[in-house]
């Protein structure tokens, strides 16, 4: 479990839409995870899933008209809900829900929630590609972008239930759960909104010969998890990736994934990259060394050298520091066994950073391949900051956090 989300009080709205049987995916998911969760569905869900799955999945009643116009409840059902919850997120969002809210007429339960609570919304839409390219549909959705209640999510792009391929498909559970993180989080406040950010993850693997090659367990999980979430809060992201461990897609949350697999593959778009960023995450676990000769083919196991010259591996970070301009910043991670505060702080020094993540690698659920993380937040000026154990996902929110916190002129 993810002690995040423990007792969080999300509203989920269901409008019309095939796509309702992913929203009970991401009910059953966040229940297990310890939120609170309570389900309305409009008349039109009612007609694609029971309310009676969702009274299930979440151990709460399902709410529907049926249920706004019971002349025995004391107090109106509409200010209830939308006191108690924390978040709303409509998944699906049809087409008539989407043009209820642009206009703000409230003429069923969930509308009239919308309406009498204040806290952030945000809106997962779902609908056949001719249905979401439609101008009314293409204006009421510019209405909820301009509208800094709402968090307009992105569509999909794939085959949709009429068989066609193209735009209009829901985002998956788990992309909207990063997204609901984040409402939640921030309390719907997108404050990366209009900043680039640069990120790397994953590790480099520097080729012996055609199929062998010198790397390390590095998943990739802490990067793509600050991707992620600076792009759930307004950033334009761009990824820059060695091999992952884990599946990513960077498609849902508008980032910029570039591949790479060596140190200098990896310096090539760094250095392509780095002056349009304002800031730089450097998790990215790069390799110390590399052969000093590549061997082409493969090699047979007879004809392996008994010693492989090696040559260092140039510090891209310290490279990038050197050349950074007014207002850029860099942040770097030092993956470190026993006290990682004394290397961490030389690391700092040395190259040149704003500030500096310590993690230590020799303590239980942290470290390479791991879903936690734990360390230091050392900032270049101040004391360093103890972060306790968390999930990566969670764990990039506060380092997200900590980064606007430090004195730098582009958040001012």
């Amino acid at each position: 479990m993810d002690p995040f989300w423990s007792g969080r009080r999300l509203l989920i709205g269901v409008s019309g839409g095939i796509a309702a049987y992913k929203t009970a995916a991401l009910v059953s998911a966040l229940v297990q995870q310890g939120a609170e969760l309570k389900v309305v569905l409009t008349k039109a869900a009612e007609h694609f899933i029971s309310p009676l799955t969702f009274a299930t999945l979440s151990r709460q009643p399902a709410f529907t008209d049926a249920a706004f116009w019971q002349a025995t409840r004391g107090r109106p059902l509409h200010i209830e809900l939308g006191e108690w919850a924390e978040a709303l997120l409509i998944a699906p969002l049809s087409a008539n829900t989407l043009g209820k809210l642009a206009h703000g007429l409230a003429d069923n339960l969930l509308t009239n929630v919308v309406l009498a609570s204040r806290c952030p919304v945000a809106v997962a839409p779902a609908m056949n590609t001719q249905m979401w390219k439609a101008e009314k549909v293409a204006e009421n959705w510019q209405r909820l972008h301009q509208d800094p209640r709402f968090w307009a999510l992105p569509t999909a792009s794939g085959r949709l239930a009429c068989d066609a391929v193209g735009e209009g498909r829901m985002l998956e559970p788990e992309a909207l759960q990063e997204y609901v993180r984040a409402l939640l989080w921030t309390g719907g406040k997108k404050d990366w909104q209009g900043k680039r950010v640069l990120v790397t993850a994953g590790g480099t693997r520097e080729p012996i010969d055609a199929v062998r090659f010198i790397g390390n367990p590095a998943s990739g999980r802490m990067g793509v998890a600050l991707a992620v979430a600076a792009a759930c809060r307004g950033a334009t992201v761009t990824l820059v990736h060695g091999p992952l461990g884990i599946p990513f897609e960077p498609e849902p949350f508008g980032i910029r994934a570039i591949r790479v697999e060596t140190a200098a593959q990896l310096e090539a778009a760094l250095q392509a990259e780095f002056p349009q960023a304002d800031l730089l995450w450097m998790a990215a676990a790069v390799g110390d060394v590399r052969p000093s000769q590549v061997y082409a083919g493969k090699l047979p196991k007879a004809d392996l050298p008994q010693m492989l010259p090696l040559e260092p591996i140039p510090d891209l970070l310290a490279a990038l520091a050197r050349h950074k301009r007014p207002g850029q910043r860099l942040i770097g991670f030092a993956a470190q066994s026993g006290d990682p505060l004394p290397p961490a702080r030389e690391k700092l020094r040395q190259k040149g950073l704003d500030a500096i993540v310590a993690n230590p690698i020799d303590q239980p659920d942290s470290g390479f391949g791991s879903s936690h993380n734990q360390g230091y937040w050392i900032p270049q000026q101040g004391s360093p900051e103890r972060i306790p154990l968390a999930t990566k996902p969670t764990l990039a929110h506060r380092l997200l956090d900590l980064a606007r916190q430090l004195e730098l002129g582009y958040f001012s």
